[in-house]
Order: C-alpha cells, then sequence, then structure tokens
C-alpha cells in the first residue's frame, strides 16, 4: 500500500481497478483548510491522463510493472511475437498494443515488453536503431539548401524524412520515439 502523501513521478499504484502512474505531483498545503495532494497521472493501459486531488492519507494498493527484455521474432497478422532471452518461451503481442515507434524495429531487434498480472499492455522499441534505406529520390547536386528533407522507405517499410544527401544503400540512425532522422550510421 502506498499513501498519496507519499506518492512521487513515476510510481505506480492500483485505483478501481486501473494501473496509474504519476506523471506529475504537487503537495498543497493552503492557508485555511486541510492539505491535499494534486496530481497528474496517466493510465498504464489506456494512456488516458487525467489531474485529480487526493488526501494526503488515502491508501492505494502498489501496482508492479513488469519489464521484461524480450526479441521481437516475427509477426502473423495482427500478433507479434516475442521471445524471452533466457527461457526461449513466446509471448504472442497484440498489433494494438505496439507503440507508433514499433515500425522501425526489424526482427531480431530486442525490445522490452511491459505487463501486468501477466497481461501485455505495452511493447517499447529501442530508442535509436540503424536501418537501411531501401527507396529514395537521389539527391540533386547543387541542391544544398539547409534542412531540405525528402521522403525515404527503409527496410522495415517505414517512411521517415531525411536530408537530401542520403541515397538508397545508406545506413542511418532513427530515434524511435519521434520517429526522426539523426545522422548517418558509421560503418
Amino acid at each position: 500500500m502506498i499513501s498519496a502523501g507519499d506518492f512521487r513521478n513515476g510510481v505506480t499504484f492500483d485505483m478501481d481497478g486501473n494501473v496509474m502512474q504519476i506523471v506529475e505531483f504537487q503537495h498543497v498545503k493552503p492557508g485555511k483548510g486541510a492539505a491535499f495532494v494534486r496530481v497528474k497521472m496517466k493510465n498504464v493501459i489506456t494512456g488516458a491522463v487525467t489531474e485529480t486531488t487526493f488526501n494526503p492519507s488515502a491508501k492505494y494498493p502498489t501496482a508492479f510493472i513488469e519489464r521484461k527484455k524480450m526479441e521481437y521474432s516475427y509477426n502473423d497478422g495482427d500478433l507479434y511475437y516475442f521471445m524471452d532471452m533466457e527461457t526461449y518461451d513466446m509471448t504472442a503481442v497484440n498489433s494494438s498494443d505496439l507503440s507508433e515507434g514499433f515500425k522501425f524495429v526489424k526482427e531480431n531487434e530486442e525490445c522490452t515488453v511491459c505487463s501486468y498480472n501477466g497481461k501485455v499492455f505495452a511493447v517499447d522499441p529501442p530508442n535509436f536503431v540503424e536501418l537501411l534505406i531501401t527507396d529514395t529520390e537521389p539527391g540533386v547536386k547543387g541542391d544544398t539548401a539547409t534542412n531540405v528533407t525528402k521522403p525515404a522507405t527503409v527496410e522495415t517499410g517505414a517512411e521517415v524524412k531525411v536530408p537530401l544527401f542520403i541515397n538508397e544503400g545508406d545506413r542511418i540512425k532513427i530515434d524511435t520515439r519521434t520517429g526522426e532522422y539523426l545522422e548517418r550510421a558509421k560503418g
């Protein structure tokens, strides 16, 4: 059990059958009246963010979210399969539980699978991935205007905006959280 007076950023707790994570908190002690805790929290299953106030003495059960490193193996329709690196067990995850950044993940890539009471609710891809450009328009010689980009398709089939000097066959580094090109991959 955790009391509302002990809330900190990142704390997860069970409230009315929903797993909530503290995004922001503020302990308020007004000149008149009782103290309270103002909280911005996120439902980790649905992603909905709400703001509410709590009595500092209110108690809630702590929710333990399991985060496990697993390797993305393959997909079959709407199901994506991840392998536990220690036990070699396969876990099937529905495509609706994958983040937007998962489109940059290729097979055999390590991801973090988040679950609560055995139910997977999210898959976090690695923050940065290196991918091969499979299709893009060639850059025009002399076209050197700053910050000009063109669309490019990477080996996973996802599309990303890249600078004009990037060509088909180049390897690039992408931030999966934003979907943005970072730099040419070294080597």
